[in-house]
C-alpha cells in the first residue's frame, strides 16, 4: 500500500507565503505523477498543480495566476508546493495525490483520477 503524507500547512495573513510538502512511500522510477488539489468549505475539489515526474513539466490550475510553484525532490520522493501572495480565497484543505500509472496520468496530471491520496493539510489565509 502506498502511503502519501502532506505537511506544512498553517495560518498566514494575506500576502504571506507557505510551503507544503508531499512525500510518498515508494515510486516507480520516474514513471508516476503527483499533484496538489484543494477543497474549500462548501466548494468542490480544485486542481492546484501537478506533474508527471518523468517529464518534470509542471501543470497549474486556472486560479493559481503564477503565485504557486511546484518542485520535485527525487531523492526524498517529495513534491513541494511553494505558495506566495496568498489570498483568503486560498483557504482550503490541500491534498496530495499520487499515481503509479505514469503512462496514463502523464496526459493530464491535473485531470487524472489518482488512486492514492494523503489525509490533507489545512491552509488558512486571514485578511
Amino acid at each position: 500500500q502506498v502511503h502519501v503524507a502532506e505537511s506544512g500547512g498553517g495560518s498566514v495573513q494575506t500576502g504571506g507565503s507557505l510551503t507544503l510538502s508531499c512525500t510518498v512511500s515508494e515510486d516507480e522510477d520516474d514513471n508516476y505523477c503527483m499533484a496538489w488539489f484543494r477543497e474549500a468549505s462548501g466548494k468542490g475539489r480544485e486542481a492546484v498543480a501537478g506533474t508527471y515526474i518523468g517529464s518534470g513539466i509542471p501543470w497549474y490550475g486556472d486560479d493559481i495566476e503564477g503565485r504557486f510553484t511546484i518542485s520535485h525532490d527525487k531523492v526524498k520522493k517529495t513534491l513541494n508546493l511553494y505558495m506566495s501572495d496568498l489570498k483568503p480565497d486560498d483557504t482550503a484543505i490541500y491534498y496530495c495525490a499520487y499515481s503509479q500509472h505514469g503512462g496514463s496520468c502523464r496526459r493530464n496530471p491535473l485531470g487524472y483520477g489518482y488512486e492514492f491520496w494523503g489525509q490533507g493539510t489545512q491552509v488558512t489565509v486571514s485578511s
